[in-house]
């Protein structure tokens, strides 16, 4: 077994931040890539920032698949490896990579093909269409490479690998940041082609973060001729990727859904919902790279509460869980109270109109106060992940998106307060619900059942 592939100590806070600091830099990089074509984009013109936002955003519905099949080759490939089946892990890793490339071409095929009704039912405004347009249609020519991105990026994290992908994002920054510059607004000497220059970028960039990914599997000789496993065994393992992939896809959906639901029910708002629409928007922005490091140890959780199930350990991926679960508490706890005192300024700063200023801020300090508990569901998650036990992760996010954090918002934001604060309160309600639910989970129920374990009569694929 590679030293990549070893199933660290649990008891090891140092193995934990060895497999997190690389994965939360990853997601800077992820950060710096967003933050630079929205920069370069209103650098540009102003109706270029709303397409590329509008069609950014919604992209992530054509990413639903790629990020479920990602969730089941993580479970599955880590357990293999973790039990010691290296031939199923490699077959497991060839099976998802050609499922990657197969469902990019469709969906790509389907979305290219409908892709005027797709902008019509986004009541895309006359003036931002032509430029919507062709984002969307260079996103969906980028389908089929980004989806062998993400899933690629999937397998290394399922082996322990987490610097290949963090490389490979470094890559994808680095690339788009100079075609934005260059090819958006003509720096370094290279042609000005504006809007067309910053949606190239996002596609030689993702490209070459793909073809990195790719040398590395073939050089390491992770990717071979025999990755390729027949039919028959095709047919056995697809089950479990599907068992696990599809609540994962399920839950995106919903989540996303929810959030364009939320963000209706803060545009219908009795008082002040413009300047409450504007401060939710900003507060996100922040708010995002606050949970930075959460995603982190969401798949620090999933990667190592496979390899111990695999290995049949289910005391030590108990004890592994509730060790990341301290970990990732503890520190966002703390970098919560250290931003505390910069909320304001920080509100100021990303949304300078005084009515947004306070909207921006009221929702900062109720989203700050949930942080212990948006940390606690986003591990637990990873945790779930990790075992295959999907399931629990879509009943419990959609419950409380669905029949709390709406509900609850709309009764408190439309009725009771009459503002966005009822909102915010509501988000803060779903996330303790969430939490709490989830923990229980963990504790009290039989989730290691989803796992792949070796015993007998199992159902899992032979190598």
């Amino acid at each position: 077994m590679s030293n990549s592939e070893q199933i660290v100590d649990p008891t090891s806070y140092k193995a934990i931040w060895n497999l997190a600091w690389p994965q939360i830099l990853m997601m800077m990089f992820h950060f710096l890539i967003g933050f630079v074509d929205v920069w370069v984009a209103g650098q540009i013109d102003s109706n270029v920032q709303a397409a590329l936002g509008m069609i950014s955003q919604t992209f992530l519905f054509f990413l639903v698949i790629a990020i479920a099949i990602g969730n089941g080759c993580v479970a599955a490939i880590s357990q293999s490896i973790g039990a010691g089946l290296h031939r199923r892990a490699a077959r497991y890793i060839g099976l998802v990579v050609l499922l990657g490339l197969v469902c990019g071409l469709v969906i790509s095929g389907f979305g290219l093909s409908f892709r005027h009704v797709f902008l019509g039912i986004l009541q895309t405004p006359d003036e931002i269409y032509p430029i919507a347009m062709y984002f969307l249609k260079i996103y969906l020519m980028l389908l089929p490479v980004y989806y062998v991105f993400v899933i690629t990026n999937a397998v290394f994290r399922a082996k322990m690998m987490v610097f290949v992908p963090m490389r490979s994002i470094a890559i994808v920054a680095l690339v788009n940041t100079i075609a934005d510059l260059g090819f958006g607004l003509g720096w370094f000497g290279l042609p000005e082609f504006g809007y067309k220059g910053v949606a190239w970028a996002t596609l030689l960039s993702v490209t070459g973060g793909t073809l990195y990914n790719f040398a590395v599997l073939t050089g390491k000789g992770i990717l071979v001729r025999d990755s390729f496993a027949p039919w028959r065994w095709a047919r056995h393992a697809l089950p479990y990727l599907i068992k696990v992939a599809a609540p994962a896809g399920g839950t995106q959906a919903l989540w996303h859904t929810g959030y364009i639901v939320l963000f209706a029910i803060v545009a219908s708002l009795p008082f002040d919902a413009i300047n409450a629409l504007a401060g939710l928007a900003a507060g996100m922005r922040i708010e995002s790279l606050l949970f930075l490091p959460a995603f982190a140890f969401n798949m620090t959780a999933s990667i190592l509460i496979g390899h111990f199930l695999g290995a049949g350990n289910r005391g030590e991926a108990k004890r592994a869980g509730l060790r990341i679960l301290g970990t990732a508490c503890g520190i966002m706890s703390i970098i919560a109270v250290c931003f505390w005192p910069f909320i304001d300024p920080m509100a100021r700063f990303l949304a300078p109109e005084p009515d947004v200023t306070v909207q921006a801020a009221v929702y900062l300090k109720y989203n700050i106060i949930s942080i212990p508990f948006t940390v606690a569901s986003m591990t637990l998650g990873g945790i779930m992940t990790g075992a295959g036990a999907t399931i629990y992760n879509f009943w419990i996010y959609s419950s409380a998106s669905w029949l709390v954090r709406l509900p609850v918002a709309y009764i408190l934001g439309h009725l009771v307060l009459k503002d966005a604060e009822g909102v915010y309160i509501a988000m803060l309600v779903s996330q303790v619900f969430q939490s709490t639910t989830m923990f229980y989970i963990f504790m009290r129920r039989d989730w290691y059942r989803f796992s792949m374990i070796k015993r007998k009569n199992s159902t899992a694929p032979a190598a």
